[in-house]
C-alpha cells in the first residue's frame, strides 16, 4: 500500500472520532492521492496541489478552493509525519463563498405555509408537512435532524424531543413546549396515519416510509408558490433552513425586549441550536436589521450609562 494511502485512513479516523463525517474529503484526498501516483510524486508539494486542485476546466472558483482546502488540511496533518510535505498558503485561492440572506418569515408568512399545504394530495401528507413547518419554526431544528426523528424519540410526558446523531454526530435534548407537545401527540394519533410497522420515523409519508430529504425540500418550494412568498432579492429566497434562522433571531429578540441578557440567552440557544461552536451562533446577531438596532440601542445605553 501507498504509504500516503495509510496515513489518509489514520487522518480520517482521527478527524472522525472529533465528530466529522468527511464523506466529500476522503472521496476527493482519494482522488488527490491517485493523481499523485499517477504523477510518480513522492511528497506533497503545494505545486502539485495547485495542479491538481485547478484540474476541472470551468470549474467555479469555490469549488477549485474547496478541492485545495480539502489539501490543505491532510497536508497540515501529514507535515508532522513528512517534513518534506509542503501546505499550501491559506491565502492561496482563496474561497468567494456569500452567505445567502435569510428569508425572515413572518407569523403572516407561516400562517400562509400552513394554509397552502392544504392544497396537498392527501389529509396524512397535509397534516405531516403542517406538523413538520410548526416543529421546524418552533425548535429551529435542521430539516435532517426533524426528518431523522423516530417516535420513541419523542417523549409526551416530559415534552422532550431527543435529536439522536445530529451533525458531528452530537445528540441532544429538546424541551417543547405544552402546545407543541399536544400537536406532536395529536399527529401522531391520526387514524389516516400509515401502519407503523413499514417505519420508526416520527414524521411519515404517504406510503409509510421515512421523509426523503429531497422531497421534503421540493414539496416546501411548491407550498412557497402556493403562499405567495416572493425573493426579497437574489440572495433573498424564501429557503426551508430559513425556519431555523428566524427561530434563533426571534429569541435575540425576546431576549433584548425582555431586557434580559442576551449574553447569557446566546449561550443557551447555541446549545438547544446543536452548535458545536458558540461563534457560529453570533452570526445571527447580523442576520436581522431589527437585531442589530436592539444590540446598537443597548450598547449606547451602556456607554451612557459608564460616562
Amino acid at each position: 500500500m501507498n504509504p500516503l494511502r495509510k496515513v489518509l485512513g489514520d487522518y480520517l479516523a482521527m478527524r472522525r472520532i472529533l465528530g466529522y463525517k468527511l464523506a466529500r474529503a476522503e472521496k476527493l484526498l482519494a482522488q488527490f492521492l491517485t493523481y499523485l501516483e499517477d504523477r510518480g510524486e513522492k511528497h506533497l508539494t503545494t505545486e502539485v496541489a495547485l495542479a491538481w486542485a485547478t484540474l476541472p476546466v470551468g470549474a467555479r472558483r469555490s469549488w477549485i478552493s474547496t478541492r485545495l482546502s480539502v489539501v490543505r488540511r491532510f497536508a497540515a496533518h501529514l507535515r508532522g509525519i513528512d517534513p518534506a510535505t509542503e501546505v499550501p498558503p491559506a491565502d492561496l485561492l482563496p474561497g468567494r463563498t456569500c452567505r445567502a440572506t435569510p428569508y425572515l418569515y413572518s407569523e403572516k408568512d407561516i400562517a400562509a405555509l400552513m394554509t397552502a399545504a392544504k392544497t396537498l394530495r392527501t389529509s396524512h401528507r397535509i397534516a405531516t408537512y403542517r406538523a413538520l413547518i410548526a416543529l421546524l419554526a418552533v425548535t429551529g431544528m435542521r430539516v435532517g435532524e426533524a426528518i431523522g426523528l423516530d417516535r420513541d424519540d419523542f417523549d409526551p410526558i416530559n415534552g422532550l424531543l431527543t435529536l439522536r446523531n445530529g451533525k458531528f454526530g452530537k445528540s441532544r435534548e429538546l424541551p417543547l413546549h405544552p402546545s407543541s407537545v399536544k400537536a406532536l401527540t395529536t399527529y401522531l394519533h391520526r387514524t389516516d396515519r400509515p401502519l407503523r410497522r413499514r417505519t420508526s420515523a416520527l414524521f411519515v409519508s404517504t406510503a409509510g416510509t421515512r421523509l426523503l430529504y429531497t422531497n421534503v425540500q421540493n414539496t416546501f418550494h411548491r407550498l412557497v408558490g402556493c403562499a405567495g412568498l416572493t425573493p426579497r432579492s437574489a440572495w433573498c429566497r424564501p429557503r426551508l433552513h430559513d425556519l431555523r434562522h428566524g427561530f434563533a433571531i426571534c429569541t435575540l429578540l425576546d431576549a433584548y425586549r425582555d431586557d434580559g441578557d442576551p449574553g447569557a440567552r446566546l449561550a443557551l440557544l447555541s446549545t438547544y441550536l446543536g452548535h458545536v461552536d458558540p461563534g457560529k451562533t453570533y452570526w445571527y446577531l447580523s442576520a436581522a436589521p431589527e437585531l442589530l438596532q436592539l444590540a446598537g440601542a443597548r450598547l449606547e445605553r451602556h456607554l451612557g450609562g459608564g460616562a
